[in-house]
């Protein structure tokens, strides 16, 4: 088989699939919304169940519906006829993935889901099926046929169906007001969960390890000030109540040594006068990834921290924000 061959047959079955997208999203209706009705109403879990390929798109389904504010979880429809069918509850949603309809495994634990009054949602592609038939909606999956040269391995049905399965999560999702901040909450441990939940707070030296001085404080205590901080090379001028005036960075005292002043006329200057007044600052709630756009924005290594009074809560270095690994 030449490459020409092998491309072909690769753009037929993406073609093949997409076309089968398409046409399941142009038949979208009532029962569509039906299904996100219930789902978003239902005072239980959503369930996703299937087998074989359906299964395997089932189980991602149920991570998506659970990552995006609706608890799930996958139910294997082999195990429940053998007692796994007690993890659902009555007030749940049973969302039942199979091409045909008449999947074995998934009618077998009909009737007993029938008996505790379980509300079902078919995805389907035959709306006459034993399946289809005891869903309360059913979201049509139908193909005209597989991508496979063979139209045998499930491919556009499959893919149909993750398709509207994801349809059907992004739409409750959406109904339900899902925002930025809840699904950071639920990917705590990745990178973007790193990136949505990390607060300058998480960083920022507070308390006692701020470098604080007086506006009267001369440049060259200031300095004696930065040695000993546990944060190098920046004080915070605060007056008696703690509000900050100021800012002073050993970057400043390089650019005023090198404007030609006496040096030691210099270090009995007090910092009121070299200082940096109204510098930028954030507040401990700050995302830490928005400290750091601010301080690669405006080049600068540290940013102090203020409370919504002014007063000083702490200072946050570029290193330390580093750390969290929010980049």
């Amino acid at each position: 088989m030449d490459t020409s061959e092998i491309l072909n047959q690769a753009r037929t079955t993406i073609a093949i699939e997409t076309d089968a997208i398409s046409r399941a999203a142009d038949r979208l209706g009532e029962d569509f919304i039906r299904a996100c009705r219930m789902i978003l109403e239902s005072p239980g879990r959503t369930v996703l169940c299937g087998i074989g390929k359906s299964g395997a798109v089932a189980r991602k389904l149920a991570g998506t519906f659970a990552s995006t504010g609706t608890p799930a979880f996958f139910l294997h429809p082999a195990e429940a006829i053998h007692g796994d069918l007690g993890m659902v509850c009555d007030a749940d949603i049973v969302i039942m993935l199979s091409n045909s309809g008449e999947t074995d495994e998934l009618v077998r634990i009909l009737p007993a889901l029938r008996r505790r009054g379980v509300r079902i949602i078919a995805v389907c592609g035959e709306h006459s099926s034993t399946l289809a038939q005891e869903a309360e909606a059913i979201i049509d999956s139908a193909i005209e046929c597989e991508a496979c040269p063979l139209g045998l391995a499930p491919t556009a049905s499959t893919a149909t169906m993750m398709a509207l399965g994801d349809a059907l999560a992004m739409a409750v999702m959406h109904m339900r007001g899902f925002s930025v901040e809840d699904f950071a909450a639920s990917h705590p441990g990745g990178a973007l969960g790193r990136r949505l939940l990390s607060r300058v707070s998480d960083a920022m030296h507070a308390g006692q390890e701020t470098p604080r001085v007086a506006p009267s404080t001369t440049v060259l205590q200031c300095l004696l000030t930065m040695s000993h901080a546990s944060v190098r090379g920046v004080v915070v001028v605060v007056d008696e109540a703690g509000r900050m005036q100021g800012l002073f960075t050993d970057g400043d005292l390089r650019r005023l040594m090198q404007s030609g002043e006496n040096r030691d006329e210099l270090m009995d200057r007090p910092v009121s006068e070299v200082m940096t007044a109204n510098p930028v600052s954030v507040r401990p709630e700050t995302l830490a990834t928005e400290a750091l756009r601010i301080m690669e924005t405006r080049e600068i290594d540290n940013l102090p921290v203020v409370d919504g009074d002014g007063i000083v809560a702490g200072v946050v270095d570029i290193q330390d924000l580093m750390k969290l690994r929010v980049l």
